[in-house]
Parts: structure tokens; sequence; C-alpha cells
């Protein structure tokens, strides 16, 4: 039978060249899913590979797919590196969009343009409340932030509903089920006239080199990452577990927060039932295909945002279904797995040793 043994001395370099073995293959099994569904491969890879980035403006709509996955990504690999398990930035995006879609409500004819900065600071802060609850949970009756903080993006889903079905419902929508719609004034400032690239792209990159210094030149990245690779050292070196956590959390639950608000005031304009995007959940993806490194996820972010952008494309063009997004982005994520446990552990035919009991 097979069995997977571990490997003495895993390879660096395979290790960093997993994320484009698993692309490869995620291609290959690409072009055999189009064939199964009777579509051209060449086209479809086309609508993938090619269309989101042949032009100025492919480029300006890649970034804004790219900018919230980046800044979601940052926050989850932050934790995770933390040994904190986060899967749902989905919920706290959601409630940093409402916290701030409700500043963005709030505009008249004489607000300043400065409400932009209001709006961003309370989809933080709404982030990292919502956040907050799982940490709370976690260290106060050491409840599973996995569990805790997946049940409450169904919670933040149905708070989304109540309110745009509800008491944030447009008057005059027609019944819609949205708010009203942003005064101009609140909307993010776009970057090239003409485009829909915003400065949250500006507020991505920084980000990046921000969790670069955190991660790779402060005392306090240093005592995370030691709090999560080795819980028994960092005790012994005298961090706190609990601050880690609620370090980690509140963090990662800001950006989540952050991009949800760039989202609301940025290309949506209002909020809506749709505002939930999937991209709490991509960011998972997007963080471990970037080895859950600042640099890395500016690339894997990316080709996340071609997989978005291909997947609506080839609905409209080849008339696939919408899943097939999430289909690419699932074998990007199944590869890379398979990948990592193959770098790790190698496959040997035969039982396991036995070992000799003796009297």
């Amino acid at each position: 039978m097979l069995r997977l043994e571990t490997r003495p001395q895993p390879s660096k370099w395979m290790s960093l060249a997993s994320p484009l073995l698993a692309l490869a293959v995620t291609v290959v099994l690409g072009i055999a899913l189009f064939m199964l569904l009777g579509k051209d491969p060449g086209r479809g890879l086309q609508m993938f590979f090619w269309e989101p980035i042949k032009s100025a403006r492919a480029w300006a709509e890649l970034s804004v797919k790219a900018t919230p996955l980046v800044l979601i990504a940052l926050g989850l690999a932050l934790c995770f590196r933390s040994n904190v398990w986060n899967i749902g930035a989905e919920g706290q995006f959601i409630i940093g969009a409402m916290a701030g879609g409700w500043v963005a409500m709030q505009a008249g004819p004489d607000t300043s343009g400065w409400i932009v900065l209001w709006i961003l600071l309370a989809g933080v802060v709404g982030g990292m409340a919502w956040a907050g609850i799982v940490a709370f949970l976690r260290s106060r009756f050491n409840a599973s932030e996995i569990l805790v903080s997946l049940m409450l993006v169904y919670v933040a889903n149905l708070l989304l509903t109540y309110a745009v079905f509800g008491p944030w419902k447009d008057p005059n929508g027609y019944n819609f089920p949205q708010s009203i719609t942003f005064l101009a004034i609140t909307k993010i400032p776009r970057l090239i006239t003409g485009m829909r690239m915003n400065i949250g792209v500006l507020i991505a990159l920084a980000s990046v080199l921000g969790f670069w210094v955190l991660l790779f030149r402060t005392y306090a990245g240093y005592a995370l990452q030691v709090g999560g690779l080795a819980p028994a050292a960092a005790r012994y070196a005298g961090f706190s577990s609990t601050r880690a956590l609620w370090t980690a959390l509140l963090i990662s639950g800001g950006m989540a927060g952050l991009a949800g608000a760039l989202e609301v005031a940025g290309p949506l304009g209002q909020l809506t039932p749709y505002v939930p995007a999937g991209y709490g959940f991509a960011a998972i993806i997007v963080a471990f295909v970037g080895r859950l490194h600042p640099v890395g996820i500016v690339f894997s972010g990316i080709l996340m945002s071609m997989f978005y952008i291909g997947g609506e494309l080839a609905q409209s063009r080849l008339g696939l279904p919408k899943s097939i997004t999430g289909v690419f982005q699932g074998l990007l994520l199944f590869t890379l797995l398979a990948s990592d446990t193959l770098i790790n552990y190698r496959l040997r035919w035969g039982h396991p040793a036995r070992k000799m009991v003796t009297a």
C-alpha cells in the first residue's frame, strides 16, 4: 500500500517554486475541463490569462479586484503566521462595508471631501469589532476561532440583508433591496480619469510594505510569529499568547473591514445584498499561494483577480456557468496543497516498519 513518509530535508527551492508548479497543473486541468465542456481550450485560457491584462483599461479593472484580495490576504497571513485561524474574513469585510456605508449615507450637500477618510476608518473599526468577538470568545471561553469566525460570516450576511431590506432601504429605490446611492463626494478618488482604478491600489501597496516591515523587521512581528510556531517557547520568553491572539485578529479584521469600505465606497457606490463577493474566502487562497509573504501576496492577488475577471468573461462570451471562477480557484488551492504535500513527504510502497517489542 502507498504511504507518506516525511522527507528528512524538504527542498527550499521546490517550496518556493510550488505555487508556479500548482499554477501549471491548474492550467493543464483547465484545458481538460474546457475540452470536456465542449469549448475551445485556447479560447478559454485566453479569457483567463490574456484578456484581463491585454490593455491599460484591463489592468485598471484588475486592480479593482486585486486591491481587496491583497488587503484581506495580508491580514490573514499575519493571523496564519501567528497560528490564529481566522476563516471569517468575509464577515469582517461585510461589517466593514456596512460601517463605511453608514458613514457615506450621512453625507450632505455641504460635506467635505475628508469624509472619505472617515468612511475608511469606519470600515477598519467595523472589521476590528467583528474580529474582536472572535478574539473574546477564544481568549475567554477557548472557543474555536475557526468555527466562531466562520459562523459570524452568516450573521454578518443576515445583518446586511436586514439593513437593505429594512431601515437602510432607499425609499425612492422602487422597492429594490438597496441603500441610497452615495453622493459623489463620498466616492473613493480615482487615479486615472475614465478608469475605475482608485487610491485603494496605493493603500494596498503601502500595506504590503508595512506588513513586510512588521513581520520581518520588528520585535512585535517576531513575537507574533514565535508565538505561532512555538507557543511554549514564546511563553518561556515572556511573550503573551493572549496579546498575540488579539493583535493578530484585530489587525486581520481591520484589513478586511478596510477592504469592505473601499469596495462599497468605490466600485459599488451603495449597499446591496450583493456586497459579499467571496473575497474573504478567496483571500485565504491568495495568502497561501503567496506563501504568507507580503510580496508573494501581491502576485497571487493579481492571479486570483485574473480568475475573477476571466470567469466573468467566460460566462458572457463562452456561455460557461458562473461557478467556473470557483472551479479555477479550487483547482489552484488543491494543486498547491498536493505540491506542498509531495515537497514535505514522499510516497512509499509497502507497510511501515514495525518496532520490535522486547520483554
